[in-house]
């Protein structure tokens, strides 16, 4: 399925065991229509779809209700992908066990914590897909991902990361490891190859701009070092540390992926996740990294890179208390380590997920582009690392991780 084309089996009839169980009064619909649901850059790694529905109750009046649908991409590169990581059955066994788990967990103890979206069963589906219900009719929106979160968004962000990581963290203290399908993300061993492969190109190019950026001459011979082991060491990175505080990790944790809803004085009233696709258990440092890298603006992303690390840690230790963690608290100290520690992540967000969040919308902004090896891929990536507001990003941010440490390995 080409971007951009509704599949036939997306009808009205598949919505109709969920339209009886969730719509109050359901007679029948009247109007179905399903449209693209995200704009180009914004959403990569599925087909996002919008389904508009007008629905006639009992009583004769109508109701309009809508979902979102995601689907996959029917590329060759993508259903190599699919074999050894489905993130569909990832995300399904997310929503459908994990996600309802940890907000049982607050409820328990008397604090209200929602997490997400409600998610649907969809019967006589013709392919892996995700059916959610559509937050935009609760108000919720994505914030501008190209000026970066502020002060007050990223607050919040790392309030809902925090009480994610405490509950899976006393989810594992008290009844074991979780799923295996939903521990290790897209690091497995059968996908080594294929993302050593897509690292020698996206590397590849990544370095050639590289060598452009102002003040590159610190650091670009350890940037051209680190290519060709970059897996590798992700890879090491993703050993658990058994002897450190882990979590569950959203593992997806950019901009886009975080919605907003606002009281009528435009101030944030909730925090939703979504897309729980790439979950992966280890150190916090994996979702801090992400979150705070890619999405942040960048007067903050590295001037309060250590302050939001505090506001997540205070969090972090308010939500372990109130579900009662048995196990030693986790030190600021501790964090930060771990940050050190784990600072390839650092590297691998910045030169790969931050750089299309700061890609200008453009149609050439696929899956496909985005990972691939073509003509079009290479010239797709060549504007994303030249792109000057990345290069603005980047020429604060290599500096910073070159000083850190974050660029050597062993």
């Amino acid at each position: 399925m080409a971007a951009g084309k509704i599949p036939d089996w997306v009808t009205a009839e598949l919505f109709e065991d969920v339209l009886k169980s969730n719509v109050d009064g359901y007679s029948k619909v009247r109007n179905f229509k399903a449209e693209m649901g995200s704009a180009a850059g914004d959403n990569y790694a599925t087909i996002m779809l919008r389904v508009n529905i007008e629905v006639e109750l009992q009583d004769g009046t109508t109701k309009e209700v809508s979902y979102m649908v995601k689907l996959p991409h029917q590329m060759e590169i993508y259903k190599e992908m699919m074999k050894h990581t489905n993130i569909f059955e990832i995300e399904r066994t997310m929503y459908n066990l994990v996600v309802p788990e940890m907000e049982a967990l607050y409820k328990a103890a008397g604090v209200e914590v929602t997490f997400g979206a409600k998610s649907y069963e969809l019967k006589n589906a013709q392919t892996e897909y995700i059916a959610l219900e559509d937050l935009c009719i609760k108000g919720f929106k994505n914030a501008n991902r190209l000026e970066g979160l502020d002060q007050a968004h990223t607050e919040r962000v790392l309030r809902k990361l925090a009480q994610w990581h405490a509950a899976t963290a006393v989810r594992v203290a008290t009844k074991g490891q979780y799923p295996e399908i939903v521990l290790n993300g897209f690091f497995k061993e059968e996908n080594r190859p294929m993302m050593n492969d897509m690292m020698n190109g996206m590397g590849q190019v990544f370095v050639k701009c590289c060598s452009t950026y102002e003040g590159n001459e610190t650091y670009i011979e350890k940037v051209k070092a680190l290519k060709d082991v970059m897996i590798d060491e992700l890879f090491k990175m993703c050993v658990v540390d058994p002897t450190e505080f882990n979590v569950l990790n959203h593992g997806d944790s950019w901009s886009n992926n975080i919605m907003f809803q606002y009281e009528e004085s435009g101030k944030i009233k909730e925090v939703y996740m979504v897309d729980f696709q790439v979950s992966k258990y280890g150190t916090v440092a994996q979702d801090l990294y992400y979150f705070l890298i890619s999405s942040t603006k960048l007067e903050d992303k590295l001037s309060k890179f250590d302050y939001y690390v505090k506001v997540y840690h205070d969090n972090l230790l308010e939500h372990l208390k109130i579900l009662k963690y048995s196990k030693p608290l986790p030190s600021l100290r501790d964090i930060h380590k771990s940050l050190y520690k784990y600072g390839t992540f650092a590297y691998s967000v910045a030169t790969g997920v931050m750089a299309a969040v700061l890609v200008d919308p453009t149609e050439s902004a696929s899956f496909e582009n985005f990972v691939g090896d073509s003509a079009e891929g290479a010239d797709f990536q060549m504007k994303m690392y030249n792109n000057p507001r990345y290069r603005k990003h980047m020429q604060a941010i290599l500096p910073w991780l070159l000083n850190r440490g974050a660029l050597d390995f062993n």
